[in-house]
C-alpha cells in the first residue's frame, strides 16, 4: 500500500510494483489511508510524510495496531525527526525515489 499526496508517484510505484506481482493499493490522503490499512490489512506500506491532511509519520503507530508485522518505507522529500516507536524497524526513502534504490529492498 501507498499512501502519497504525489498522484504520478503513486502511479509509477504501483506499476513497478504490479510488474513484480504485487497487489498494490493507494490513496492520495492520510484519512483515505487510515480507512484503507484497516480494510486491507496490507504488508507492506510506503508512507509519505506531508500530506494535505497530517503528518503520515504520526500515524505510524496505529498502522501498527491493524499490522505488528508491518514493513514500513517512511518517504520524504528531506531527512525529517523520525518516529520515535520502540522496537519500530523501518526505512527511510528520500524523493525523488530511484527504481535501482526499490530493486534492493
Amino acid at each position: 500500500m501507498i499512501i502519497d499526496d504525489e498522484q504520478d508517484l503513486c502511479s509509477l510505484l504501483k506499476v513497478y510494483f504490479s510488474r513484480k506481482n504485487y497487489v498494490v493499493h493507494y490513496t492520495h490522503t492520510l484519512q483515505e489511508g487510515v480507512q484503507e490499512m484497516q480494510t486491507l490489512h496490507p504488508d507492506i506500506l510506503f508512507l509519505d510524510n506531508n500530506l494535505p491532511d497530517g503528518i503520515g509519520w504520526m500515524q505510524v503507530e496505529s498502522f501498527l495496531k491493524v499490522n505488528p508485522e508491518l514493513k514500513l518505507y517512511l518517504m520524504s522529500g528531506y531527512q525529517p525527526k523520525t518516529p520515535d516507536i520502540p522496537g519500530l524497524q523501518f526505512q527511510v526513502l528520500t524523493k525523488p525515489i530511484s527504481f535501482a534504490d526499490l530493486d534492493h529492498l
